[in-house]
């Protein structure tokens, strides 16, 4: 065969060697506007290491390796004893140990804490996304920890710790540790006042046995786990560690490895308690207010995850359009491959303004700002954790079957890209969660709405469409049943508020236009052609100034 037939022409460079953070305009500018003066310089530095580290070729071989070698359940010892371990390829380590390096499980005792964190969240997730599972049980751990001074005390040093150490041990022996969390059982999944789990208490003050099982358990290599049980007051919250102050292990039966569609890297479990030892945080009975805070954290970090992989699917598919030719001239300059871009990059650029924002709040930690989050974070998880499928299946398609090819990477996204949705409550949870603060939390309503308020009268559209929203929360009798129409569009209303006040008009136009405005399709690619999407897509493109 002629040697020139394997001429290789109008294929797309690598999107490799590149700093994550610098090159996305829309999470630099939302630090610079979040972060005190003071703070800012330092904050620049430390995520623009883990944009640069985020983009080199090593940690996207890192990413590729963890999920190419998932995780290995070894219940058994070669002379029979029980060990309940979990094996994972060294390539999971190097990722962790990288982002707890990089301070993404502290987030709770330094300035600006929750906006940095969320930043590096953000761009590291987009290196691999499955190891960032407990790196958000971690860091979510703390505040539901913080009910219990003494266990705060003990533990919350090393969860905020810069210092990864795999293995199990005695977390006394140990520079840094991981936590878990599991909540739900076989029968009850979401509904977990319905656990069965119990626990007996001990005559060492706090002490209980557990019994029962955990139908989802993440990170089973965790050092910790938060778990909800019942004790003879009630469903309550105890710590379980995986190792004993005295070297033993915990029992702690590691029942199978869950075989899922996505997240490949990080391993999902079944997990088994017969006399386990635990210690309970908060009072009796009041488990589920005691690990609300964590929910809570887990919920924005899904917000973030979620915002992490439609950005990085929107890089790939403008990086592609960008070099690929097709039709006697370049993807990127055919108008309707821009409206396409164009309508990717309003979703990831208002997903992205939205999770800092929840994040500023956080840090802020006012009473005005706790009463926002009652709402927001909810509506947020509801909306921005779905639109991350259909944005990143958009994103592939814009590859062509290059995207649907494992080597693109873009399939790896795919399947990840329902989790978030998933995980810490589906949908259906969430706009429940939305009403259940309408109807008990007035202040909640208050808050979100001058929040939205801040906008009013600088876009004629979204001013029509927080009339409308006010119409509809006017009458909350009988609401369950519109419970998602209503969340999706106080979340829409938010986003454009918030793009409207931050954002480069030409962005907060065409979100406006077609989220509030109405003239959209039903499909991305449907953006009014008269609106300046040149800009929107140069804006979105994965190339530092």
């Amino acid at each position: 065969m002629a040697a020139t037939t394997h001429t290789v022409t109008n294929q797309v460079p690598p999107l490799v060697g590149y700093d994550v953070f610098a090159a996305d305009r829309a999470l630099s500018e939302a630090v610079e506007r979040h972060i005190e003066p003071g703070v800012l310089p330092v904050a620049r530095e430390e995520l623009g290491a883990l944009g640069r580290s985020a983009g080199s070729a090593q940690a996207q071989e890192w990413g590729a390796q963890a999920n190419e070698h998932p995780p290995v359940l070894r219940t058994h010892d070669r002379y029979g004893n029980r060990i309940d371990e979990v094996e994972f390829h060294p390539a999971w380590h190097r990722l962790l140990g990288h982002a707890v390096a990089a301070g993404l499980t502290d987030a709770w005792g330094r300035p600006a804490g929750h906006v940095r964190r969320t930043a590096g969240f953000l761009v590291w997730t987009q290196a691999e996304a499955g190891h960032g599972c407990p790196l958000s049980m971690t860091h979510a751990a703390v505040p539901a920890l913080r009910t219990d001074p003494v266990l705060a005390a003990e533990w919350e040093p090393r969860l905020t710790s810069y210092v990864y150490e795999e293995g199990l041990r005695p977390a006394s022996e140990k520079a840094g540790v991981l936590f878990g969390m599991g909540m739900t059982e076989k029968q009850g999944g979401t509904d977990v006042r319905s656990n069965t789990t119990r626990a007996e208490p001990l005559a060492g003050d706090g002490e209980y046995l557990l019994t029962g099982h955990k139908w989802f358990c993440s990170a089973p290599m965790s050092d910790g786990f938060l778990v909800l049980a019942q004790a003879p007051g009630g469903l309550s919250c105890f710590l379980v560690p995986r190792v004993l102050p005295d070297g033993s292990r915990n029992a702690f039966a590691i029942q199978r490895l869950k075989d899922k569609l996505g997240n490949k890297s990080n391993a999902s479990s079944e997990v088994e308690f017969d006399g386990t030892w635990a210690r309970r945080v908060g009072e009796e009975g009041r488990g589920v207010r005691t690990i609300i805070e964590m929910v809570a954290a887990t919920r924005l970090d899904c917000v973030v995850g979620s915002a992490a992989l439609m950005r990085q699917a929107v890089a790939q598919a403008i990086h592609h359009a960008t070099y690929r030719s097709a039709f006697g001239g370049l993807l990127i300059e055919k108008p309707l491959m821009r409206n396409v871009l164009a309508d990717l990059a309003l979703e990831s650029e208002a997903a992205t303004v939205l999770a800092m924002r929840l994040a500023a709040a956080y840090d802020t930690n006012s009473e005005e700002e706790r009463a926002f989050l009652r709402i927001a974070v909810p509506a947020a998880k509801y909306w921005v954790t779905k639109r991350c499928t259909p944005v990143v299946g958009e994103a592939l398609e814009c590859l062509g079957g290059n995207g649907y090819v494992e080597e693109s990477g873009m399939p790896r996204l795919l399947r990840e890209a329902p989790l978030n949705s998933i995980w810490e409550g589906s949908g259906n949870v969430q706009a429940l969660d939305v009403l259940r603060a309408l109807q008990r939390e007035p202040q909640a309503l208050d808050a979100f709405l001058r929040e939205v308020g801040k906008a009013r009268g600088a876009d004629h559209r979204l001013d029509a469409a927080i009339k409308d929203l006010l119409t509809e929360l006017a009458d909350l009798e009988g609401i369950e049943a519109r419970a998602r129409r209503l969340v999706e569009r106080m979340a829409l209303v938010l986003q454009g508020s918030l793009l409207v006040r931050w954002a480069p008009p030409e962005v907060s136009d065409a979100f406006c236009a077609s989220r509030l405005g109405g003239d959209w399709g039903a499909a991305f690619g449907t953006l009014p052609h008269s609106l300046d999407l040149a800009s929107v897509v140069a804006r979105a493109r994965p190339v530092a100034d």
